[in-house]
């Protein structure tokens, strides 16, 4: 064949190959259209996988034209290598974009709903199994472009027949990035974090606001990101303010005067409370939960939607009550008291003021910690052990026996228990003095 009449009919199959192809285009999007009005999730498949399909079918048409008609049958094999490695390349694209469609179906059905956990649980799963598929496809998509080198299928072969090896070494390796990827996952489908829950991370206040394969970014109320591994929130505690609903409670102390009037402190509050929008009405109570150090601690607890709101709540009710504080006069407000008296009157005045003889005598209570009561006395055995007494008929043989004088303390012998001493016997008592009888002169 005349090489001149080889490119003239591989030129006029082409053309008549793009009109075909054309056609298809537009018969399909003349049935997306009509389709969408009834389903309006198709708006994603036209908008993802619009431009992918359309250069996979050109593509194919491409290969199947050069396979049929192209002039140079020495360039064929090359060529078709080419444009097969080119048709896996999109047709990873294409899957990529579906993944993308499933993704934007799903995030479409809470789109104008309120931040809700089903929302954000749906969210975070989504981007996780969206991720995971691409990682999949790109894989896959790369190996089979390898495969179709012949040298590349030969050592293919060979690293299969050692893949027990290579799997030990590949896993010592990427230990830490398995495990992140493993972290991701569980974190994703356990609802342990979500995107978009409130949590409190190394000290820090934020929102997650991504969850990837191998970290976790904690956007921080100041504006500022916090890059956290995923093995993070698997192993370490953290707070999440959100975990189940959005409400949460919050306090505000406040140290005053014992001469306060609470009454009118609570009254306050309340007023505070039902002239603001923060406060959701579902607590506001103050309570008093302290009394010590000369000063008296005032609780209030307060609710709010979200934890953002809750915080400028908490500010409010605080700017509120001090500038009420302030005004009501500063008996309200902590002091420290201090009295200064003189030691040596404050004494003559109670000896002055004190009862005297029976009286005093009557007024002391004998009550102790330990005497004074059945109650005390109880409590003191427990505590001391009984003392133990001599009888007096072994302790009168031990005193006759003795040839010292009885005033002078005799050495303890070994038929007495050690550690006790003599006792000296008691005295004859003194002859009592008669009424109106003169005492002995010395």
């Amino acid at each position: 064949m005349d090489p001149l009449q080889s490119w003239l009919t591989f030129a006029i199959a082409l053309v008549a190959t793009a009109i075909v192809v054309v056609a298809i285009f537009f018969v399909i999007a003349l049935g997306l259209t009509s389709l969408q009005r009834r389903k309006p999730a198709l708006q994603y498949v036209r908008a993802r996988c619009k431009l992918p399909f359309r250069t996979l079918i050109s593509i194919a048409a491409l290969w199947g034209v050069v396979a049929a008609a192209f002039p140079l049958p020495g360039w064929i094999p090359g060529l078709v290598h080419l444009l097969s490695i080119i048709m896996i390349g999109l047709v990873a694209w294409l899957l990529v974009s579906a993944v993308y469609v499933l993704a934007d179906v799903s995030n479409a059905k809470y789109a104008g709903a309120e931040d809700t956990i089903a929302a954000r649980r749906m969210r975070t799963q989504m981007t996780m199994v969206r991720r995971l598929l691409i990682v999949i496809v790109v894989v896959i998509a790369l190996g089979s472009i390898l495969m179709t080198f012949p040298g590349i299928r030969t050592i293919g072969a060979s690293v299969l027949a050692s893949a027990g090896i290579a799997s030990i070494v590949a896993g010592l390796a990427a230990q830490t990035v398995l495990g992140n990827l493993i972290a991701g996952v569980q974190l994703a489908f356990s609802d342990a974090a979500r995107v978009g829950d409130v949590v409190v991370v190394e000290g820090e206040w934020g929102r997650i606001g991504e969850i990837t394969l191998a970290y976790v970014v904690v956007d921080i109320w100041d504006e500022r990101r916090l890059i956290v591994p995923c093995t993070y929130f698997t192993s370490q505690p953290f707070t999440n303010w959100t975990r189940n609903a959005s409400q949460i409670l919050g306090t505000i102390p406040f140290e005053i005067d014992w001469r306060v009037n609470i009454a009118a402190m609570r009254v306050k509050l309340h007023e505070v409370l039902d002239n603001t929008e923060l406060w959701d009405g579902r607590s506001g109570s103050l309570q008093i939960i302290d009394a010590t150090g000369g000063f008296v601690t005032a609780r209030s607890t307060v609710s709010a939607a979200d934890s953002g709101k809750l915080w400028d709540l908490q500010c409010l009710v605080r700017e509120e009550m001090i500038s009420w504080l302030q005004k009501t006069g500063n008996f309200s407000l902590p002091v420290t008291r201090v009295q200064m008296i003189d030691g040596e009157a404050m004494d003559r005045k109670m000896a002055r003021s004190g009862p005297k003889g029976a009286e005093a005598d009557s007024e002391r209570d004998s009550s102790g910690m330990f005497s004074g009561s059945p109650e005390a006395e109880a409590r003191g055995s427990m505590f001391t052990g009984a003392i133990p007494v001599q009888e007096q008929e072994k302790l009168d043989q031990q005193l006759a026996d003795s040839s010292k004088p009885v005033t002078e303390p005799q050495p303890v012998t070994s038929e007495q228990p050690q550690g006790w001493q003599q006792v000296p016997p008691p005295r004859p008592p003194l002859p009592t003095q008669e009424a109106g009888q003169q005492p002995p002169r010395q």
